[in-house]
């Protein structure tokens, strides 16, 4: 049997969510899906895996920024609800990259694109970016960038 899309694997998740009645899981699911959808209404097409993960890794970032303005402000409960949805994406997310091997495929994408120094940098990231997306942070991978271009 073939692997299941990203988008069939939400789908079916939706639906355990629904009978298991898990109210705040089938939010968050659906506020993916809703996503998801929202690409293909808006470019018409269909939507693949990288696609989905680009929503992913975005609903990621998004939670991630809100949980810290949440705590600075104070608001701890709706810094943990932000947590909390997080770890439900992240189910869906790629297993996430060791410093080892991104630091392996850093030093491969510098040599590949014969990058010499900072102006090369969106070279080396742009060569980065299919490889990595989803299964690290693009901010973390920016700094090790940097760093190893300095």
């Amino acid at each position: 049997m073939a692997e299941l899309s990203l988008k069939e694997q939400l789908s079916n998740a939706v639906k355990d969510a629904m009978r298991n009645r898990e109210k705040f899981r089938l939010g968050t699911l659906r506020l993916v899906q809703a996503a998801v959808k929202q690409i293909e209404i808006d470019e018409r097409r269909e939507v693949n895996d990288d696609d989905v993960l680009k929503v992913l890794d975005k609903m990621l970032k998004q939670r991630r920024d809100s949980a810290s303005q949440y705590d600075d402000a104070g608001r701890k409960e709706l810094g943990d609800i932000e947590r909390a949805e997080m770890l439900v994406i992240e189910e869906f997310m790629p297993a996430a990259l060791t410093e080892d091997d991104l630091d392996g495929l850093i030093r491969a994408a510098i040599s590949s694109t014969d990058a010499q120094g900072m102006q090369s940098m969106g070279q080396v990231m742009n060569e980065l970016r299919p490889q990595v997306l989803g299964r690290v942070d693009m901010g973390h991978l920016g700094k090790k960038v940097r760093a190893a271009l300095a």
